[in-house]
């Protein structure tokens, strides 16, 4: 499965970058490039819900073959596209048909392997995918800064295709078949669990949006633009790493004892870039970061796993995609509003505020969270 949809998480990590530098390109404008970037990441995020209840619904076999022929074709259609308003108008009906390649993996684990390997695998998965946010950009500003500028989007369109067809063929993808769901059981929004982690969601999202936009900003500040590319590539390949190591944990640690407590060293983690500027030190606290970072993720899963009702395996992770990647772009918005007129360390703080209410809220919620905790013996 994660060599079957790696292509296609390689494309994924390229296809930000792809839109701003053919839209850069085209018009000569970096605020066009970073609008058209930016409404295809918000039509992506809105509508990450809504292609996961479908598969909820339909199963996998169906939306990947649908979903990955018509965005092939709309990479296409990007790159022969010319003029602001037409790039920016398909850059957001890009977004809009995103193959769901992600939310297809995630609910094949649960029968793809015994119940003792489910975090190693998850553990194992969330590092693939870690690993196509760091390849795929330097794939796309290598093609965008070589002989054939234009052939990024093309690429790309060719890797989604590969992986999204290749994890369609998968026994497992067809095989698999959405979860009956209980009579007289929860629905998805009203289990206070998934709330908790919803609002969580939206904090965490906000604060990493402010993030992700003070370091390009802090570096451009400090005259050291290169700075942002190594930083944003340390912190994700130390993700990697974080997520590995989680996945080794032995299955005696509780999947909701282990993410509180992962939470509260990624809070604090936080703190300290409101008070370092561009060098070895930011860049030792962001390695700190991503790799905190990345152990967390694989408990996330595994407690996001435990406390979703029956029916909801690609819903549930879905929604909070949705709510998450949202609030990341109006992170970044007002970020660079408050990096332009006040500081990037004053968006270093959000970040750090933001972690912080996310952490005192899954503390006060265990109590919705803790019944849920099945599948390991709490320590």
């Amino acid at each position: 499965m994660m060599l079957a949809a790696f292509p296609a998480r390689l494309a994924y990590g390229m296809v930000g970058l792809d839109i701003y530098f053919k839209v850069h390109d085209d018009t000569h404008s970096i605020a066009l490039a970073g609008l058209a970037a930016g409404a295809n990441g918000i039509m992506s995020s809105l509508t990450t819900g809504l292609r996961a209840a479908v598969i909820d619904r339909l199963g996998l076999k169906i939306p990947l073959r649908t979903f990955v022929p018509a965005y092939a074709v709309a990479l296409a259609s990007l790159d022969a596209c010319h003029g602001a308003t037409l790039l920016i108008i398909f850059a957001a009906l890009l977004g809009l048909t995103a193959p769901p390649i992600n939310l297809a993996v995630r609910p094949m684990w649960r029968t793809a392997v015994p119940e003792e390997q489910y975090r190693t695998a998850i553990a194992i998965d969330t590092a693939s995918m870690n690993l196509g946010v760091v390849l795929g950009p330097a794939l796309a500003t290598t093609l965008a800064l070589s002989g054939h500028p234009a052939s990024g989007l093309v690429v790309t369109a060719i890797l989604i295709f590969i992986g999204g067809i290749a994890l369609s063929s998968l026994k497992f993808t067809q095989q698999w078949r959405p979860e009956q769901r209980e009579a007289g059981g929860q629905t998805l929004l009203k289990t206070a669990g998934i709330r908790i982690l919803l609002v969580e969601g939206l904090l965490i999202g906000y604060g990493t949006g402010n993030y992700q936009i003070a370091i390009p900003a802090i570096s451009s500040l400090h005259h050291q633009p290169r700075f942002a590319g190594i930083a944003f590539g340390t912190a994700a390949t130390l993700s990697i790493v974080g997520s590995l190591v989680a996945g080794s944990l032995g299955r005696h640690i509780a999947p909701v004892k282990g993410f509180r407590i992962i939470y509260l060293f990624w809070f604090l983690s936080t703190i300290p870039m409101a008070f370092v500027n561009p060098g070895w030190t930011l860049l030792l606290v962001l390695s700190l970061f991503g790799f905190i970072g990345g152990a967390e993720q694989v408990f996330y899963l595994e407690q996001l796993e435990l406390i979703r009702p029956q029916g909801s395996a690609a819903s549930a992770i879905g929604w909070i995609w949705t709510v998450e990647g949202s609030f990341a772009a109006i992170g970044q918005s007002t970020g660079g509003f408050f990096s332009q007129h006040f500081s990037p360390h004053f968006c270093f703080v959000i970040t750090a505020v933001s972690f912080g209410l996310g952490f005192i809220l899954i503390v006060l919620g265990q109590r919705w969270l803790k019944p849920f905790d099945r599948g390991a013996t709490p320590v």
